[in-house]
């Protein structure tokens, strides 16, 4: 049986009114939720906070699973909109992350000088990251951290898959120009 299925039967289950079977569902994908919302938010409470409201409005919302797709389709569906209502709510565009959080982070990683030169190439990621527009950042979270394929995140985005691998390349390539632009002005000081 796949994860696929097993997602897809537990959801089948909360819909119907067990709704202990949530909790198994949220083991399965609390850890991915919160990596999509660190990513686009740099903040640890915020992301946490949001995990949480994906739950209960799938909780809520169990109604409208249908299973046509994927329940990650239909769960990064819901994040997405938690996100933007938390965006609406705070008055943030989403180009906002907490590089002071991230800076503060390495500080206090010294250990060996590779695990320090990777906490910097981290850092410069997440700082090109926080530069994208809202939009390019997700679709990089959801190719590349998340893994999807470009149908999935057609499907929760409502595009077609050739626009869908038009944007990422376009946001990658964005990505790594912001990436060494950033690298170049932290090795000039």
């Amino acid at each position: 049986m796949t994860n696929e299925t097993i997602d897809n039967q537990l959801m089948f289950r909360v819909k119907e009114g067990n709704l202990d079977q949530m909790a198994l569902l949220f083991d399965r994908h609390h850890r991915s939720l919160y990596g999509f919302f660190y990513h686009q938010t740099g903040i640890k409470e915020v992301s946490e906070d949001l995990v949480q409201t994906v739950f209960m409005n799938m909780i809520r919302s169990r109604a409208t699973f249908t299973g046509t797709f994927k329940f990650e389709t239909w769960m990064y569906t819901i994040a997405r909109n938690a996100l933007k209502d938390y965006y609406r709510r705070n008055k943030r565009t989403g180009n906002t992350v907490n590089t002071e959080e991230l800076e503060e982070h390495i500080k206090e990683t010294t250990t060996a000088d590779h695990t320090l030169h990777r906490k910097e190439e981290e850092l410069i990621l997440r700082k090109a990251l926080a530069r994208l527009s809202e939009t390019d950042r997700e679709l990089i979270i959801l190719s590349k951290y998340r893994e999807m394929k470009y149908q999935e995140i057609a499907e929760i985005l409502k595009l077609s898959e050739g626009a869908i691998k038009v944007r990422i390349h376009r946001a990658v390539k964005q990505l790594r120009e912001i990436y060494l632009e950033i690298s170049q002005q932290t090795m000039s000081v």
